[in-house]
């Protein structure tokens, strides 16, 4: 059980807030909180200026969202070759980001291989016809 007059135990002082100001004794000098006074005042100067940047940041990532609407999102792996290759087009300033230089090269394959697609979306209609075939046929049955 702890005595508040035993002298092993710590005494408890009253908490020091780290933005007060100390106050101005006979032996300080009168430029030390001068000089700190006007650095809290250039520190809350600043608060504004730093407010509308981070606002300005906020403004910024929102209108490149919106911009970039259209766009989807894809997870995809990649060998590391790829992530290499990738990687080498954002250093040469190419691409921004390894996403734009992926969505440019994806977008690339796919005109490139424009026959594989044209027949995939032959095939892809030709399986709609028979689905619709056979639900016609179900439907004679019932």
């Amino acid at each position: 059980m702890s005595n508040p007059n035993d002298p092993l135990e710590p005494e408890i002082l009253d908490p020091i807030d780290d933005l007060m100001l100390p106050e101005h004794g006979e032996d300080e000098p009168h430029g030390e909180r001068a000089n700190v006074s006007s650095s809290v005042r250039d520190i809350a100067s600043r608060i504004p200026e730093s407010l509308a940047s981070i606002g300005r940041d906020i403004s910024r990532t929102v209108e490149r969202a919106l911009s970039a609407k259209d766009d989807y999102v894809v997870a995809v792996k990649v060998s590391h070759e790829a992530q290499e290759r990738l990687e080498q087009l954002v250093q040469a300033g190419v691409f921004r980001s390894r996403a734009d230089a992926a969505a440019f090269l994806i977008d690339e394959g796919i005109k490139a291989q424009a026959p594989l697609f044209e027949r995939v979306s032959a095939k892809l209609s030709e399986i709609e016809r028979l689905r619709a075939e056979l639900r016609g046929m179900i439907t004679k049955t019932e």
